[in-house]
């Protein structure tokens, strides 16, 4: 696109957008015009054909972050005092003769560069002149001179910014299940061989990404390091599970203690026990709460889910064959009558 295209062209006006549509806006707007220039839709209509073209340069710019911005700004440069005349004989300098300048030769050799660049044509380095750095030279300093460190340019676009802050770092570490639940401090070695030592807070989850403020790669002079984002695993425990901020476990109780009711010691992650009361009658599966004895989190701290689980003894005595054999005499009706009429459903 030539350099002057910018400043001339409305881009919001050539989709029918105003200049705050989202990018969905931009985009249903491409696709109507789209299809109504389409060339195929209008053959030898060269008025159709360059409005297509219009549209889809307009698009290109419209729905791409980064020259959306640095296309309003230049337009807001047009509109806000500064004004640019096309140069000629006996004319003032164009817009491409204010750029040739700062390039070294013609405007042609100009270009608006969204790749970062930031070298100019004919200074050393040699390449096209990006966007952000003839702003820079136009309204950050004195021609030929960068901005001091720190000094905005012109709204914040081109000027040479202050020490940069330093590059964040990703990392991995897996800690056992108790020191997830409960928080540790773990050392870490960079690359480089750096030691990075870092407070892992209780309750951290598997898989869970933690961001360590300044402890990434150090920054410029004069600027802070940046940040360690910290991706925890979490081991297992051969006991304990966890739901949430709760902990869970699997409670194995007697036929009889379930059948008639028991009180019974359930462990917890600190190793000590509560008693939990198991009603008579109670079945496989079913979940006893323990209030607070779960993870401490900043809503406060979880309970201790208990799972019952009945075991059947592999075993039986004659005298316990004898007490399970009037146990099935005596059972009244059929317990999977229910679930059969559901499955006929």
């Amino acid at each position: 696109m030539a350099s002057q295209d910018w400043f001339e062209k409305d881009f919001y006006a050539i989709l029918g957008v105003s200049k705050d549509a989202d990018a969905a806006t931009v985009k249903k707007a491409y696709r109507k015009l789209a299809r109504t220039h389409h060339p195929d839709k209008n053959p030898g209509d060269a008025a159709a054909e360059q409005k297509f073209k219009d549209i889809g340069e307009a698009h290109a710019v419209l729905s791409d972050p980064k020259q959306r911005e640095e296309y309003d700004a230049i337009r807001q440069m047009a509109h806000g005092g500064a004004r640019f005349r096309a140069g000629g004989p006996g004319g003032n300098g164009g817009f491409e003769d204010i750029f040739s300048a700062f390039g070294g030769g013609g405007g042609s050799g100009v270009r608006f560069d969204t790749g970062g660049g930031s070298s100019y044509g004919g200074y050393p380095g040699g390449g096209d002149a990006d966007i952000n750095d003839l702003l820079s030279q136009m309204f950050g300093g004195a021609a030929g001179g960068a901005a001091r460190p720190g000094q905005a340019g012109y709204a914040g676009y081109g000027a040479p910014r202050g020490p940069r802050k330093g590059a964040d770092v990703q990392a991995t570490t897996t800690l056992p299940f108790r020191d997830a639940v409960e928080g540790s401090t773990v050392t870490l070695r960079t690359a480089e061989g750096r030691t990075i030592t870092a407070r892992i807070p209780a309750g951290v989850k598997d898989g869970q990404k933690i961001r360590l403020r300044g402890k990434g790669q150090p920054g410029e002079p004069g600027a802070g390091a940046g940040d360690l984002i910290l991706t925890v695993g979490v081991q297992k425990h051969p006991v304990f599970g966890r739901e949430g901020d709760h902990l869970t476990v699997d409670l194995p109780v007697t036929f009889a203690e379930a059948a008639l009711g028991a009180t019974v010691p359930v462990p917890t992650l600190d190793g000590s026990t509560v008693k939990v009361r198991i009603a008579p009658g109670t079945p496989s599966g079913r979940v006893l709460r323990v209030k607070g004895r779960g993870v401490a989190g900043k809503a406060g701290t979880g309970d201790l889910l208990a799972k019952v689980q009945v075991v059947v003894p592999e075993t039986l005595s004659d005298r316990a064959r004898e007490a399970v054999e009037v146990l099935r005499a005596e059972a009244d009706g059929d317990p999977r009558a229910a679930l059969a009429e559901q499955a006929k459903a």
